[in-house]
């Protein structure tokens, strides 16, 4: 008897002086916004690389939104700018029908820009009383923009250069990232944090 008394003390006494209290406080840590949403994205590590050293805001659904959206913005710029210069001075060994698909390229990634330009100024004006629908036209602007980047690469029919594929690749994975945003804003209806979200109420949100 004395003995199953002498290891419960002991038992009791491993429990109070165990690593359990540094683990609980991890568990309760809150976890950061940036991990915590690129994880359900479509491309998880670039999500990531580009969005945890963004240097602006990130403590919101909305500012993540926004921060998505100009990285989108800047990649597709980046590329366009790039297929902008190949068309002028680098078609020399294309075929026709490259040359073709390339001016038709060129056109379609900068309509991305402009629908990238759109859907950010609208994330930028968001108003309680018109949120979903605002939400519904940057949903379609920034998916317009991803389709673009997809009608050009198929446009080659397969004979793309690599180095075209490769800028309109990355523009696409981050649009497609940012819309992922996008759509996670409008589901979650929250653009700053609030103690008891009403289902059937538009979210407010600050300008």
């Amino acid at each position: 008897m004395q003995t199953l008394l002498t290891l419960s003390t002991l038992f009791l006494s491993l429990c109070l002086t165990s690593p359990a209290v540094p683990i609980l406080a991890a568990q309760s840590k809150p976890q950061d916004l940036v991990q915590s949403s690129c994880v359900h994205a479509r491309y998880p590590r670039l999500c990531l690389r580009t969005l945890s050293n963004y240097p602006g805001p990130a403590n919101t659904p909305l500012d993540l939104a926004r921060a998505a959206v100009r990285v989108s913005l800047a990649h597709t710029l980046k590329a366009s700018k790039f297929l902008k210069t190949l068309s002028r001075s680098g078609t020399s060994t294309m075929s026709k029908r490259q040359r073709s698909a390339l001016r038709d390229c060129n056109e379609q990634i900068s309509d991305s820009v402009e629908q990238l330009r759109r859907s950010l100024n609208e994330l930028r004006h968001l108003r309680s009383e018109t949120f979903r629908w605002q939400m519904s036209n940057a949903q379609t602007w920034v998916s317009a923009a991803l389709t673009d980047g997809d009608t050009c690469l198929d446009g080659f029919d397969g004979n793309v250069r690599a180095d075209v594929k490769r800028r309109v690749t990355d523009s696409a994975r981050v649009t497609s990232n940012a819309l992922f945003m996008i759509n996670r804003l409008g589901q979650g209806g929250t653009g700053k944090p609030k103690r008891k979200p009403k289902p059937l109420s538009a979210p407010s949100v600050k300008n």
